[in-house]
């Protein structure tokens, strides 16, 4: 069976596209709404989110937990926030290697803002046979395409919960 690289989703959230880009392009408010995302710590000066910014992600599963290098590739305000995912370890990330891709998306819509969520495999050279392997025993059984469809589901409604309520929008 051939891997599925791409899986996306969206949610119409009743705010405006500002308000979601600012609270979605800072990594360390992503464990507010991410199923696995604890939050991140971004090297260097944090400022204004912008292309060439490091950070780094902390994530759990069940008991596990690891941590995550990232560096995003793609911050236009209030459009898009996109980050390469490229090293990955446990306490720290010291194995370097090509992970994922995570992208969000704003746009502007008559109720407030459509959010869209693509993550996409980048691990292009696993052959699929080791990818299906590993995938299953790192999900409970599942290819991480279908595991991140159902992650990403549950981050935008919690991302529309949250943002929903701090703007006191019902």
């Amino acid at each position: 069976m051939p891997r599925t690289f791409t899986v996306s989703d969206s949610i119409v959230v009743r705010v405006r596209p500002a308000d979601v880009y600012q609270h979605v392009s800072d990594p360390a408010r992503m464990g507010a709404w991410s199923p696995e995302n604890l939050g991140a710590t971004v090297h260097g000066d944090a400022g204004e989110t912008r292309p060439g910014m490091v950070f780094d992600g902390r994530n759990k599963r069940g008991a596990f937990r690891w941590t995550t290098r990232c560096t995003v590739t793609a911050a236009e305000k209030d459009r898009l926030f996109r980050f390469r995912v490229h090293a990955i370890g446990i306490r720290r990330p010291r194995l370097p290697g090509r992970i994922a891709t995570w992208e969000y998306r704003f746009e502007p819509v008559p109720e407030g803002t459509r959010v869209t969520e693509t993550w996409t495999d980048d691990r292009r050279s696993w052959p699929d046979f080791v990818a299906h392997a590993f995938d299953r025993l790192a999900t409970r059984g599942q290819t991480f395409a279908d595991f991140q469809a159902r992650n990403i589901a549950t981050t935008l409604r919690n991302l529309k919960k949250v943002m929903e309520s701090a703007s006191g929008t019902p």
